[in-house]
């Protein structure tokens, strides 16, 4: 694959995601606009699925926080020159379709560009092509972000406990109903990432691992109780879902990272 076209592709594809809001996401959000009995928060929805068809038809951003390019690559190998064409399709799509630029240093707080997306890369000899998946993050959920070092003898019930808590935290000020991804395991920063990755996974489809389905059922239960709903106004729907990943870490710790996403979880994917 020459990088042209792999610049080409990934420019595309970074027009697709700002505008296009995924099915399993809809899906998800019709399912709760049909079930709530909550006029405000009925009304909260309904709006939100207006304005993902508004965009989806015109071709507009589906939130004017356009988010920061999260892009998760597996291949069997990589070059310096591709990763700079994907790095190279994500400004020209950003600014092709007029999406925000929204990257600044972190410090100076400077004019804001284009430049600035995080590319987790992953190995697997397994693959042929390239794979490609785009999570433009918005900072109103971002910003919400919480880790916790539990000690290893901790309680799942604890687990669970800081979970909830940090989505009562993040309350309206983070545009529910959100999807809720949960890392458990690795490192501080490791979990983390696992939790942002959760997100990618397809919302209608069950967790393969029975334990993690039965948690993520557990605290979808407890976080829609927390009242809190669309946009805030209370109701049945505080979360669409809520998606685990685990992976191994060492024997004197247990890491737990949270990340949320809006209800305009934004994520595409690429073969190439």
């Amino acid at each position: 694959m020459d990088n042209k076209t792999i610049k080409q592709k990934v420019k595309e594809l970074t027009a697709r995601a700002g505008f296009e809001l995924p099915d399993d996401v809809l899906g998800l959000l019709k399912k709760a606009y049909a079930a709530e009995n909550n006029k405000k928060a009925k009304q909260a929805l309904g709006w939100i699925l207006d304005n993902a068809g508004i965009a989806r038809k015109y071709k507009l951003a589906i939130c004017q926080d356009t988010g920061l390019p999260v892009v998760f690559v597996e291949a069997s190998k990589l070059s310096a020159s591709q990763i700079k064409a994907i790095e190279d399709g994500l400004a020209a799509g950003y600014q092709a379709a007029y999406l925000r630029p929204s990257m600044v240093d972190p410090l100076k707080r400077d004019r804001p560009s284009y430049r600035g997306s995080k590319i987790q890369i992953d190995f697997d000899p397994a693959i042929s092509g390239i794979k490609i998946s785009l999570l433009p993050k918005g900072f109103g959920s971002e910003n919400k972000s919480q880790v916790k070092m539990f000690n290893p003898t901790a309680s799942l019930a604890a687990i669970e406990d800081f979970v909830v808590e940090a989505v009562k935290k993040a309350g309206p000020e983070a545009c529910p109903p959100f999807v809720v991804g949960v890392g458990i395991g690795s490192t501080s920063d490791g979990c983390l990432l696992l939790a942002k990755k959760a997100l990618l996974g397809d919302l209608g489809k069950n967790n393969p691992d029975k334990e993690l389905r039965n948690l993520e059922q557990r605290l979808l239960k407890k976080i829609n109780a927390l009242n809190i709903g669309p946009m805030g106004l209370g109701g049945k729907t505080t979360a669409l879902a809520v998606k685990i990943l685990k992976a191994p870490t060492h024997i004197a710790g247990l890491p737990v990272g949270v990340n949320i996403s809006c209800h305009a979880l934004r994520k595409a994917r690429l073969i190439l």
